[in-house]
């Protein structure tokens, strides 16, 4: 039996469960799909938020700039990438520069550092493609830009370091209520005995709260967004995150630099019913090009490299629903995780692991527990002593993979060999940035195949795309018959 099961492998659970390794006792993280950080984490802004827009006094306010704060700690613990922007919160009218005073006022009360009002004319100065349109700005000094899965795998490679242990492609199909805790089972047919179970669902944790209590406090409603890719070409265009006046329906349409140098255009904001359809539509990213205009100037569109979408789960509670359960002892929820997830997500851990289940069950630190996660720096980046060392001890170093993100097949089989390692040409993607670039993939992408199939012992036709049953080649079409 172990001491605590997480239930989802985003940013959310992949937190909770490092936070968790702190502690004595054994932690189990499952995951539905054939990686972490496959839904929310994985198509998202990547943005981490100053926290000028929750209410004040909810938990979205306070752990959001919590969180901000947080991500200081974890870029020098975890070596993520961190890019270090601000952020402009632009006005267009009159009445939207009301609204500007109003987001000014949450955010001093919310304790976001550095808030103020800048005129178009001071705002240009930094950001001269800003749009003709602009009246004025809300600068968020304190907003930054990450990568969410690289923190989601640097987060859990760091908690398996520190005695966790992650299951992928471990569906949960119910929850049992017994004496000592819960029978956990799942729809490979393995049963799972926990003491404590914490729900990180995402979109699912409405189903999975479902499971064990009658009446679960919240609904999850699946919210599509949909995103261009500028190729890092276009880097420096913009050096801020510019967000439009945020309305009922979320943050809008932004326009974002990323930390390996692109851009991103997005996101749209459509419910829908499955949690599944992640698919772009037309209409989609005509309203992405439509509405980005009015932050910026001279857009490079002819720059797109790709477009994806992914899903949010909107809460009935509005707020972060960070709880043990009013009717199970031992079941914690962290439910109605949407925006600000991201950035809030180790203040999440934090709140989860000391506030929530602190009060209901005994935690005590480890005396061994390391927080640091090896840096690993891109073999491109290294200087040229450097780079002749690992030349020397390995020779794969000199072989370039992925000519677009100057990837080696050294760096391509720590990825797949890794304490998270991955046998899919996404997952290795996600970790080495294989297929990253304006080919993306279409030159690189056979030799990628061949790798993986090699290190792994597998025919051609049996490597996966991403998720279980998705293999690139289905058969051989050019033998003898």
């Amino acid at each position: 039996m172990v001491d605590t099961l997480i239930i989802g492998g985003g940013i959310v659970g992949t937190c909770i469960a490092r936070e968790l390794s702190r502690y004595e006792g054994t932690v189990l993280i499952v995951e539905k799909e054939n990686d972490v950080a496959n839904h929310q984490t994985i198509a998202n802004s990547a943005i981490i938020h100053s926290g000028h827009d929750p209410i004040p006094k909810t938990l979205k306010a306070r752990l959001c700039v919590e969180g901000n704060a947080m991500y200081e700690l974890m870029e020098q613990q975890l070596h993520i990438p961190i890019l270090r922007t601000g952020a402009y919160v632009v006005a267009t009218t009159s009445e939207e520069e009301e609204i500007l005073k109003v987001l000014l006022e949450r955010s001093i009360e919310n304790g976001v550092l550095g808030a103020t009002l800048l005129d178009a004319k001071q705002a240009r100065v930094l950001e001269p493609n800003l749009s003709l349109q602009t009246q004025k700005v809300l600068s968020l000094p304190s907003t930054k830009v990450t990568f969410p899965w690289e923190v989601a795998i640097r987060a859990m490679q760091n908690a398996i370091r520190n005695g966790a242990e992650f299951r992928k492609n471990t569906q949960v199909s119910s929850i049992r209520k017994i004496d000592n805790g819960f029978e956990v089972a799942t729809t490979n047919g393995e049963i799972i005995l926990a003491k404590h179970v914490v729900n990180a669902a995402g979109v699912y944790s409405g189903v999975v709260a479902g499971m064990i209590e009658k009446n679960v406090p919240y609904t999850i409603t699946p919210r599509r967004g949909e995103y261009f890719v500028l190729d890092r070409r276009v880097k420096g265009f913009v050096q801020h995150v510019l967000y439009p006046v945020p309305t009922k329906a979320g943050k809008g349409v932004l326009v974002v630099p990323q930390t390996h140098g692109n851009i991103l255009l997005g996101p749209t904001s459509t419910h829908q019913e499955e949690p599944e359809r992640v698919g772009t539509t037309r209409e989609g990213l005509d309203y992405i090009r439509k509405q980005a205009v009015k932050l910026a100037e001279n857009i490079p569109f002819d720059q797109i490299i790709r477009s994806f979408s992914g899903i949010r789960a909107t809460s009935t509670a509005e707020d972060f629903y960070i709880k043990e359960s009013n009717e199970v002892k031992g079941f914690f929820h962290a439910g109605g995780i949407d925006s600000p997830g991201l950035t809030a997500a180790p203040a999440i851990a934090k709140c989860m692991v000391e506030e929530v289940m602190g009060g209901s069950i005994s935690l005590r630190k480890k005396t061994y527990f390391d927080p640091i996660e090896p840096e690993k720096k891109a073999f491109h980046d290294l200087p040229d002593d450097e780079k002749k060392a690992l030349l020397r001890r390995d020779p794969r170093y000199g072989n370039i993979v992925c000519k677009c993100e100057k990837i080696t097949e050294a760096e391509v089989i720590e990825a797949i060999h890794g304490p998270l390692g991955s046998d899919t040409i996404k997952g290795i993607k996600k970790r080495a940035r294989v297929g990253s670039g304006i080919c993306q993939g279409g030159y690189c992408e056979e030799t990628l195949l061949k790798i993986i199939a090699r290190e792994t012992k597998k025919r051609l036709d049996e490597i996966n795309y991403y998720a279980l049953n998705t293999p690139i080649l289905i058969e051989e079409t050019k033998v003898k018959r």
